[in-house]
């Protein structure tokens, strides 16, 4: 059995259902995968001694989680004031139109079509709720709308899918660019470096002690794809299937069709930047 501290990030234990810090309790949902880890994480924010809470990321459409959320947040004394988005994808936002409904709060997000009520979120923007603060980091490259919120209290990110608590995370091509998720991956690191962030709350898996190492893996693990990616062009293989049978050969298969999406951004990026 491998020493969670030699791991990359950190990782505290196995999945978590419950308090992370000060600040932050996961709801886990139910919904476990080879692609979603041990289901997504729903994160519950909040002031200490605050009567109102922040929800980010309802889940899918799991009218049972969904319940337990508010549930979570009422047994706390709070109630649910805001609903974020991390990005748009079903295991993260499928039930936030739901949860709207069963909170009567609005739902912020980097995509209009994703939003309810006036209010979107980008770069700059400070969320703040019953003396909570949350600060917008766009972080592109995953998804093109993808966001990471900044909990400066407790020297913590929230990543969503940009950095997992176990693995890696897959660009999600075309929506997903290499070079956008690049340069997302180092501006978390500036984070780390600069505002002390060191804790990762991410959307799947453990949470993460040691956040500037988890980047700091996660840029490594990139270059090193890339590199294979460009070797396995020279070598002949053409096809993104090919090169995903060719360099994702200790991968599970059943997640090839993910690497795949993976595979083609790292073509296009290999393609722009006159590599191959």
């Amino acid at each position: 059995m491998t020493d969670a501290s030699a791991l990359p990030g950190q990782p505290r234990g196995g999945a978590l259902n419950g308090p992370a810090t000060p600040r932050a309790v996961n709801v886990l949902a139910p919904n476990p995968s080879a692609m979603t880890l041990d289901g997504t994480n729903t994160w519950l924010l909040s002031e200490p001694g605050s009567a109102v809470a922040v929800v980010v990321d309802p889940g899918p459409l799991d009218e049972g989680h969904l319940r337990h959320v508010v549930d979570t947040a009422e047994r706390s004394g709070r109630r649910v004031a805001l609903t974020l988005l991390t990005h748009g994808h079903p295991d993260h936002a499928a039930g936030a139109a739901r949860f709207a409904e069963l909170t009567g709060t609005k739902v912020r997000a980097l995509d209009p079509a994703l939003r309810l009520g006036d209010e979107g979120l980008g770069a700059g923007d400070v969320v703040k709720a019953g003396g909570l603060e949350l600060r917008v980091v766009p972080t592109p490259g995953h998804t093109a709308d993808s966001l990471c919120f900044h909990l400066p209290a407790d020297r913590a990110v929230l990543t969503g899918d940009t950095v997992l608590g176990r693995g890696t995370t897959v660009v999600a091509h075309p929506d997903g660019r290499l070079g956008d998720y690049l340069d997302s991956l180092r501006r978390l690191r500036s984070l780390t470096v600069d505002d002390g962030v060191q804790t990762v709350l991410p959307g799947h898996g453990p949470v993460l002690e040691d956040a500037q190492g988890a980047v700091e893996y996660y840029l490594a693990h990139r270059a090193h794809r890339l590199a294979q990616v460009e070797t396995a062009v020279e070598d002949g293989y053409r096809t993104p299937s090919e090169i995903v049978a060719r360099v994702y050969a200790d991968v599970d298969r059943t997640l090839w069709p993910a690497a795949e999406l993976s595979v083609r951004a790292q073509l296009d990026y290999l393609v722009e930047h006159g590599l191959i």
